[in-house]
């Protein structure tokens, strides 16, 4: 704790980003249990989730290559800044569907708001390492995603409580407020020359024409890289059991608990504890595991959450069912954790925005399949066998993994900008 506190107070640019990130995440997930409740509420159908979810995913997977390319050609905190922008008019526009009573209108603007995200969530992650300096990288990308987990606890419990109480429109005019607030945070960040424009970026006219070749050129970065190459299939894995994970708690908490948009809050704000606490477990870490170590603990990571995942879906109390999401939770935040930092530590600055780009867009592809696949089998099984089979999904990604380690699939590549002797590794190595 003492060393997020530190960053927070001496670094102006992470604050300023830090407390973006706080509000507007708050108020994307006002805006998601308001539009599962909604979809929910109006047609009763496990399907309707899915069809959100699916507009949802499909504008992102098309959204990523794009977003990649232009974040590495461009000056990244402008297009950080436009994207709020963008999703602050759509989601007031949630507030116009509620009165239309279908649907439709529900996907039409979940794809928009999900089309314009992965210009700024890669665009947060390329901008990391400009605006924090070697030492602070580990704590700023441990606090990052362990607020983006403290959000989701904060911002599903009082989304659900708010939307029981107050109603859909508050919810959606929230989360357009949030986005303004981020847009205002990112506009007051500053670094040396100006421009958040990736180093060595010149552009000939072929690759203006042919944005594509730019971005087929960060895809052979990646597979040159085993390590990269392999924390990016493990995002694919875990998004094979992750993507109905996300249809599930709806249907659990309304569907199986009964406990309408309050339940689904419940359970994404477990989910949250659960991210926070492993989070902070993967910062501790992080500092004195060995790059052995790392990756052995990745494997016991997914044993983890998987088989967490497997027993939440069996219990019959709800109170038991948020203890084991919540440790399912804390595991797949350590491994979590300790991914982006060695992405961050290992990826070369002008290749930064398409790495992270493709690696969420390999994810919301697998997501969608999950998804599409949950909801279909929600027409046939109960949510109970549905949850089991995606837990034993996801935890079949550790079989990869420690395959790929025991063979030496994955050696050490040398850090990005940073002598092997600068590496942060304090301590007797664990694991």
């Amino acid at each position: 704790m003492s060393d997020f506190l530190r960053l927070l107070k001496n670094n102006r640019n992470y604050r300023y980003t830090w407390s973006g990130q706080v509000v507007s995440e708050i108020g994307d997930h006002f805006n998601n249990i308001a539009v599962f409740s909604l979809a929910l509420a109006t047609t009763h159908s496990g399907m309707v989730v899915t069809g959100v979810m699916l507009s949802r995913a499909i504008p992102a997977v098309m959204a990523g290559p794009l977003a990649g390319v232009v974040l590495d050609r461009l000056d990244r905190k402008r297009i950080m800044i436009v994207s709020d922008l963008i999703r602050a008019v759509v989601a007031l526009g949630f507030i116009l569907a509620i009165s239309a009573h279908s649907s439709w209108p529900l996907y039409v603007l979940s794809a928009l708001l999900m089309f314009a995200s992965p210009f700024f969530t890669s665009g947060r992650s390329a901008i990391l390492p400009t605006i924090a300096s070697k030492e602070e990288l580990h704590t700023a990308n441990s606090l990052t995603q362990t607020t983006g987990w403290m959000t989701l606890t904060l911002g599903a419990f009082l989304g659900g409580a708010s939307v029981t109480q107050f109603g859909y429109k508050w919810a959606f005019a929230f989360n357009a407020l949030s986005f303004l607030f981020s847009a205002a945070c990112i506009s007051r960040l500053k670094v040396s020359g100006g421009s958040f424009r990736a180093k060595g970026t010149e552009l000939t006219e072929n690759e203006v024409v042919r944005p594509w070749h730019e971005y087929t050129e960060g895809l052979r970065y990646m597979r040159a890289s085993p390590l990269i190459l392999g924390i990016a299939l493990l995002a694919v894995g875990w998004a094979s059991g992750g993507g109905a994970a996300q249809i599930l708690f709806s249907l659990f908490g309304e569907m199986v608990f009964h406990r309408g948009p309050a339940g689904i809050g419940y359970l994404w704000a477990s989910a949250g504890v659960g991210l926070l606490v492993g989070g902070g477990f993967a910062h501790w870490l992080g500092k004195r595991i060995s790059f052995e170590g790392y990756k052995r603990a990745i494997g016991i990571c997914y044993v983890i959450h998987g088989g967490a995942y497997v027993v939440f879906s069996q219990m019959p109390s709800f109170a038991l069912a948020v203890v084991f999401i919540a440790l399912s939770r804390a595991a797949i935040a350590v491994s979590s954790v300790l991914n982006t930092s060695q992405l961050l530590r290992r990826v070369s600055d002008e290749f930064r925005g398409r790495v992270f780009a493709t690696i969420e867009t390999l994810s919301w592809s697998m997501m969608m399949l999950s998804m599409l696949g949950a909801g279909l089998a929600s027409q046939k099984w109960s949510p109970r066998m549905i949850g089991a089979v995606s837990g034993l999904l996801s935890s079949s990604t550790a079989i990869f993994w420690l395959w790929a380690n025991w063979t030496g699939r994955l050696p050490q590549p040398a850090a990005e900008g940073v002598e092997p002797r600068e590496v942060e590794v304090h301590g007797d190595p664990v694991v």
